[in-house]
């Protein structure tokens, strides 16, 4: 399709060959819209990896506190993602939200056209709701890489005296290289399929500061109708994100500590 000029209304397709490509190429709002989705995949996939991790490792204990962490890690895992987008609108509302209202506290004094109008506000701002959406299933993740770590080494690193730090750097984080590398494939996939959380929240905006590739596909095929140069932007999306994905499987292809051992 993508090889076509087609409004969808009819069976009449036009063979364009790659002009779809040749458009896209020379389409600020399209380089607008990669740039942030690797905003996305920088910051928020960072942020996924990070908290994930220590979470994790964190909530390896048995207590009152780490059942009520889970259970808030959880939350988003179980509640539709229109309910999580209405909830953070609410959250960064400029008059009776939580945040503007956290902030004021502070002494800072919040943006007037609210978090989400923000030109330079609103991409993070959608970048914590994404991360605290998605954090769930990474602390799952590298919960069950933690499980799966040889009992004899956890109890042997505790009778060396490796607690806290010492012993995540020295045995949580090297053993979990390859759960590591799955997580960040998963990151890649999850931010290049980024849509919904975006439409309901900003609809791309303010002027295009939002927009994803997704969003934009969204507009090109069911707003103005193109649905060839829409196939174009898919097919783009979805090779940056097999590249993406296999440079990281290249870079986190060995363990470096597994292998100076």
């Amino acid at each position: 399709m993508s090889l076509y000029r087609w409004r969808g209304l009819s069976s009449n397709r036009t063979f364009v060959g790659l002009d779809n490509y040749k458009k896209l190429a020379a389409d600020h709002l399209f380089w607008q819209c990669v740039k942030n989705n690797l905003w996305l995949l920088v910051v928020g996939g960072t942020a996924l990896i990070a908290l994930g991790l220590l979470l994790a490792h964190g909530m390896q204990t048995r207590g009152a506190l780490t059942r009520f962490l889970r259970s808030i890690y959880l939350f988003p895992q179980v509640v539709s993602l229109v309910v999580v987008a209405i909830l953070w609108m609410f959250l960064y509302n400029p008059t009776h939200g939580l945040v503007p209202d956290l902030i004021r506290r502070i002494g800072i004094q919040p943006p007037a056209e609210g978090f989400l109008g923000s030109s330079t506000l609103a991409l993070p701002s959608v970048c914590a709701a994404f991360v605290w959406y998605a954090l769930g299933f990474y602390v799952m993740l590298f919960s069950a890489g933690i499980h799966q770590i040889p009992i004899e080494v956890s109890e042997a690193a505790e009778l060396d005296g490796a607690t806290g730090p010492r012993r995540f750097f020295g045995i949580t984080w090297p053993l979990l290289w390859a759960v590591r590398r799955v997580a960040c494939v998963y990151v890649v996939i999850n931010v290049m399929n980024v849509f919904a959380l975006v439409y309901l929240m900003t609809r791309g905006g303010p002027d295009r500061h939002t927009d994803t590739m997704l969003t934009y596909l969204y507009e090109q095929a069911f707003v103005d109708r193109q649905f060839g140069y829409a196939a174009s932007l898919a097919v783009v999306n979805l090779v940056i994100a097999l590249l993406l994905s296999a440079v990281v499987m290249v870079l986190l292809r060995r363990n470096p500590t597994a292998a100076r051992t």
